[in-house]
């Protein structure tokens, strides 16, 4: 019976072709507000309905079945292209459920309900692939977007020859320490700096966790040969950190940016004077 219904369904699709894809792509096209062309509506549905036709014929209305690989592939495709675009997943599946309203008229009669039905339940398939697909890729845009803002708000500046900074703006976690340590320490590299400062300014609140956080990212820049500075610890900071009974231990802490800069210039004079004596020596 279903391979019937499959094949009478095929020989209706077939026959109907031009006529359904057009209604199909007016259809869909009328939904998207101009956000995407005629022309790549009309594009993406010819391909996604000649390769239904080909599953049809291929593997019937069985949608687990390998001849529908090219119809996922093209939905993922799809799918995909319009999560990048900011469609959401309803506009996204009625690309493919507006199919069902497209043949309803014509495949409705008596003798062409029961392969109708059929091929619904197909679409009704294939239109949950289409919403699975575009929430994975919204998830993917998404955590690619957030590593992004991590690493827009953990820059790493050059403030004199020899010494980077690091001003940290808002909490500090372990995904965030990480990238810390990471842009750290490749800038030490980079600008062959001996004096690391890390400016906690705009940090709301330091408890524990933000303290073991902090002198992570102070022990990996030591482990590199760079001396470290905190810098931003306001009253309130420094209450909380001596409450808490937080130890900094031999780490140089320093109520503004600009004192910790003075004084890895400083250290960077003594540094270079005590060199001199030694050459003269």
């Amino acid at each position: 019976m279903a391979h019937d219904e499959s094949d009478r369904l095929l020989s209706l699709l077939s026959e109907g072709r031009d006529e359904f894809i057009a209604r199909w792509v007016s259809t869909v096209t009328s939904t998207l507000a101009g956000r995407i062309t005629p022309a790549e509506v009309q594009q993406d549905l010819t391909d996604l309905y000649g390769a239904l036709i080909v599953a049809l014929r291929d593997g019937g209305l069985a949608t687990r079945n390998e001849a529908y690989g090219e119809v996922r592939s093209l939905l993922t495709e799809l799918s995909r292209s319009r999560a990048r675009q900011g469609f959401s997943p309803t506009e996204t599946a009625f690309g493919v459920f507006a199919l069902k309203e497209v043949l309803e008229p014509a495949l409705s009669r008596s003798e062409d309900i029961a392969a109708y039905l059929q091929f619904a339940r197909v679409l009704d398939d294939l239109g949950l692939y289409t919403v699975e697909t575009h929430a994975k890729t919204r998830e993917e845009i998404i955590s690619a977007q957030a590593e992004q803002l991590l690493e827009l708000s953990t820059p790493v500046v050059k403030l004199w020859d020899g010494i980077v900074g690091v001003p940290l703006v808002g909490t500090l976690d372990s995904a965030r320490t990480q990238v810390v340590m990471e842009k750290l320490l490749q800038s030490l590299l980079d600008q062959n700096a001996t004096h690391a400062i890390v400016d906690i300014t705009g940090v709301p609140s330091v408890d524990t966790q933000v303290a073991q956080h902090l002198l992570k990212t102070v022990v990996a820049a030591r482990m590199m040969g760079a001396e470290c500075t905190i810098s931003g610890i306001r009253p309130q900071i420094a209450q909380t950190i001596v409450a808490l009974g937080i130890e900094f231990g031999d780490i140089t802490t320093k109520a503004t940016l600009a004192d910790a800069l003075r004084h890895a210039l400083r250290r960077i004079e003594q540094r270079e004077a005590a060199a001199g004596i030694g050459g003269l020596a």
